[in-house]
């Protein structure tokens, strides 16, 4: 009983973190959800990134709210890039228990090393520049990989995709990346079926809502910090974490 509270208790400190991190950020919740479960919680690489798909889908869905509410969600644009990047997805997702750990590992310090460059260089949203079909294409269909095997929703992505292809603002940006990561870590998730009975779900499950709730407090004070200030300094996390998963899989192992 002591173990099981302890976990709830670090289940739910954990999703505060990322509920912080979402609301201020606006990205970065698998990206944290799933080191932690694989290093913090002992959830092997496969479990973490089925886990983290429930947690990421939780706290997205949760946000698209708002901004539909204030029509700040393009369904047709997001469904564009889900749909394009279905192929990947679901492709990925069900291979994804059949590949090492490592390979899930390393891939995922590069994708944290790659989302960490991307924070630093922030696209000029005031750039309203078309990206040719086949950039589109591509992108949307690396989003979808990642999503399937790694469990990220691809956030830090889709933004630069939404401002510069459909030249749009990046409030309405944000709002249809939440749908658009909603809809993938769904896909994603269903797509990892196979793992779901290996998954002790009452940690994700206190994990999201915790992030949910922090998430929308966060958000609402996210107009008061410096945007460039929390972009460099969560970059230096998916950095560290990078570091850490590749030492932790080819030193420490």
């Amino acid at each position: 009983m002591e173990i099981f509270s302890g976990e709830i208790i670090g289940a739910l400190v954990t999703g505060t973190f990322i509920g912080a991190v979402l609301g201020f950020v606006g990205a970065g919740g698998a990206m944290l959800s799933v080191p932690i479960l694989i290093y913090g919680f002992g959830f092997d690489p496969n479990q973490a990134t089925t886990a983290a798909l429930a947690v990421v889908f939780l706290a997205a869905a949760s946000g698209v709210i708002p901004k539909a509410r204030k029509g700040q969600v393009l369904y047709r644009d997001a469904l564009v890039i889900w749909g394009i990047g279905l192929i990947t997805n679901l492709g990925f997702s069900s291979i994804a228990d059949q590949l090492p750990d490592a390979f899930i590992t390393t891939g995922f310090a590069g994708v944290l090393t790659f989302a960490g460059v991307s924070m630093l260089r922030p696209p000029k949203l005031d750039e309203h520049k078309r990206m040719p079909v086949s950039v589109l294409i591509l992108v949307s269909l690396v989003i979808g990989s990642m999503t399937g095997l790694f469990g990220i929703g691809g956030g830090f992505l889709a933004i630069p995709v939404l401002v510069l292809f459909f030249g749009t603002p990046q409030s309405v940006a944000a709002g249809t990346s939440l749908l658009i990561i909603s809809i993938n870590s769904l896909t994603a998730f269903i797509g990892h079926k196979s793992q779901w009975n290996d998954v002790q779900w009452h940690i994700p499950i206190f994990i999201g809502l915790a992030a949910v709730i922090v998430a929308q407090l966060a958000s609402h004070f996210s107009h008061k910090t410096n945007p460039a200030i929390l972009r460099k300094s969560f970059a230096s996390l998916l950095f560290a974490i990078a570091v850490f998963t590749l030492a932790h899989t080819w030193l420490i192992n």
